[in-house]
């Protein structure tokens, strides 16, 4: 089977070489094939230029002339994959690409369409953050349930993993963060089997280089919204 990891990357100079020697070291491989895609979404900090110097780490790069955020990355990361499931990787090492084998599992087992990591289940570890961020995540993962009727524990998890025949037939309008609430609700509307996989999270603060802020939670509600309703 071939696995697409898309990897959409914004001043991450300080942490995207690692984050791709993970993917190639993860025990995903051992019965998989790899297409790993980096969308630089116009890094100023030199990102770019060091993938440029390691392109033995990815099998296709692309860079956008502006900065049009994260969305819009995946975007042309879904648009550009060619394997026949794909896995939606940030580039910042809050997540272990170790864990792919838990999340595609259910897809291999055929019991699942689509699997969304959750930071809230089961007995990974997880650094302590920020409360009101989890505070606010878990609101907007209970308003996008009662919109959506489907019930999970963390809509905003970074982890999405879809057969290429699900993804194919989205098409994604949000070009930041309030592409978490639109999967959601456009996956929710297509009526396909969901899972979701207790993962680890290695959460940054703000000095770290952590980007997502209060403006991008009230986007979220919006979405919530917006892609539920009109």
């Amino acid at each position: 089977m071939l696995i697409s990891i898309i990897i959409p990357v914004y001043n991450e100079i300080n942490t995207i070489i690692e984050l791709l020697e993970l993917i190639q070291r993860s025990p995903i491989w051992r019965n998989n094939e790899k297409d790993v895609i980096v969308i630089d979404d116009n890094s100023i900090d030199g990102t770019y230029e060091l993938l440029l110097k390691n392109d033995h780490l990815y099998q296709k790069i692309f860079r956008h002339n502006n900065n049009l955020g994260k969305g819009a990355a995946v975007k042309t990361g879904i648009e550009n994959f060619d394997g026949d499931v794909l896995i939606i990787q940030d580039a910042d090492l809050e997540y272990d690409p170790n864990e792919y084998p838990n999340l595609i599992k259910p897809i291999e087992e055929n019991k699942a369409d689509v699997v969304y990591g959750s930071r809230f289940v089961g007995g990974r570890s997880h650094r302590v953050v920020y409360f009101w961020h989890m505070v606010g995540n878990k609101l907007l993962t209970l308003f996008s349930n009662i919109m959506t009727n489907i019930n999970l524990t963390d809509m905003e998890c970074c982890y999405k993993v879809f057969r290429r025949e699900i993804i194919k037939k989205i098409r994604i309008q949000e070009n930041r963060f309030g592409i978490e609430p639109e999967l959601t609700a456009k996956i929710a509307k297509l009526n396909c089997r969901i899972y979701e996989v207790g993962i680890s999270y290695y959460g940054r603060t703000y000095n770290e280089g952590k980007k997502i802020g209060i403006k991008d939670g009230f986007r979220a509600l919006w979405c919530i919204i917006k892609y539920n309703i009109f």
